[in-house]
């Protein structure tokens, strides 16, 4: 499941949503200079954390396919929620969710020797307030190679179920994927709370 685009207008230009592409884009340019040593030394290591790294590890990724995915997620459903909450509450926001999304996975891992990177924890936060706040939002999304429109509550809950499940089966011992699936759960209820409060208070769509 896929998304292509979505039917959500907004009222301002969303410099602060992509800026933050950019800078994750120029982060993984960088990174390539010196992968691993980047990746170990600026990732977040659950059993060797810092501030710093849980800062750090949200612009990091794995690969060109890891932050190709992550970075569409983000322009598709990031412009409307920045429009929403304004410019500089949608970078409070978007850092935080990406910080509690690094906590909610340390938790449940804290022994780790494996370094945790991506903006997907972040990126999760951005689809659970963008799900409460435009829940009838219409998602062009490909289903495999089938295209079809989905309303956003059917195409992002089915995406949170995925990780729900994933994330039980590896925590019960099942064998790993690599990814962080507790991150991605905990950025989207941290997303979620903030949707609920702004579209009580504000985005009334």
């Amino acid at each position: 499941m896929f998304p292509v685009r979505d039917v959500v207008e907004r009222k301002t230009f969303p410099y602060v949503n992509l800026a933050l592409i950019g800078i994750n884009v120029i982060v993984f340019l960088w990174s390539l200079s010196d992968f691993e040593g980047i990746i170990y030394r600026f990732g977040f290591i659950p059993a060797d954390w810092s501030y710093l790294t849980a800062f750090t590890c949200m612009f990091l990724h794995g690969g060109i396919d890891h932050i190709f995915g992550n970075m569409w997620f983000l322009f598709i459903f990031g412009d409307n929620v920045e429009d929403c909450i304004g410019h500089w509450k949608y970078l409070i926001f978007y850092l935080a969710a990406g910080l509690i999304a690094t906590y909610v996975n340390y938790i449940t891992d804290p022994f780790s020797l494996i370094p945790v990177v991506g903006a997907s924890g972040a990126i999760s936060g951005v689809m659970g307030a963008y799900v409460i706040m435009f829940p009838r939002a219409k998602v062009h999304t490909f289903l495999g190679f089938y295209l079809t429109i989905l309303p956003a509550f059917v195409m992002i809950g089915f995406w949170f179920l995925l990780q729900l499940f994933f994330g039980a089966y590896s925590f019960l011992g099942g064998v790993g994927s690599g990814i962080a699936y507790f991150a991605h759960i905990g950025g989207f209820v941290a997303g979620m709370i903030v949707g609920i409060f702004y579209k009580v208070t504000k985005c009334r769509r």
